[in-house]
């Protein structure tokens, strides 16, 4: 498997999300979590699902961008 053959260096958490990317990724998220107090009855509670792209667009690194290889972010690599 791909992952497998990643060496310590790669699996370290370096930063993958670009500027666009961070401020999309923020906005989705806080749009999801508002469902939380939008919908009523147990359908609000997939505004939870908005935590994701939340803490992947704050801490700049998306584990799902690894075994693919994409890199958003314009730091050198």
């Amino acid at each position: 498997m791909a992952i497998a053959m990643l060496t310590q260096k790669d699996r370290a958490m370096k930063s993958n999300v670009g500027g666009i990317d961070k401020t999309l990724r923020i906005v989705a998220g806080l749009a999801l979590l508002s469902l939380i107090f939008i919908l009523e009855g147990n359908a609000r509670w997939w505004g939870l699902v908005g935590i994701i792209p939340l803490l992947t667009g704050s801490l700049g690194w998306c584990p799902v961008y690894l075994p693919f290889g994409f890199n958003t972010c314009p730091a050198k690599k």
